[in-house]
């Protein structure tokens, strides 16, 4: 076994295991740090493919920019319960 071999089957493994445990996660803050990180393992697997404007993209929109809207819209969701739980 190559070294190569051997670390795109970490990389599969590593992806597999994020995205089972970003759906299977029970906290939303959680889940979306995993989605952050599988968009990131997803970013390597595409250079590793040889496809870099697929893996420019995926760092881009899919952790990046996802990412941070996903992380907005916790913040506002946590904000509008506390103001529930005042009024």
């Amino acid at each position: 076994m190559t070294l190569g071999l051997a670390f795109d089957l970490l990389l599969a493994c590593a992806l597999l295991w994020s995205a089972w445990r970003t759906l299977s996660t029970p906290r939303l803050d959680r889940a979306i740090i995993l989605f952050i990180a599988f968009g990131l393992l997803m970013t390597i697997a595409w250079i590793r493919l040889s496809a870099p404007d697929i893996a420019l993209a995926e760092a881009a929109i899919g952790a990046g920019l996802t990412g941070a809207l996903l992380l907005d819209a916790y913040g506002a969701l946590r904000q509008r319960k506390r103001r529930r739980k005042a009024s």
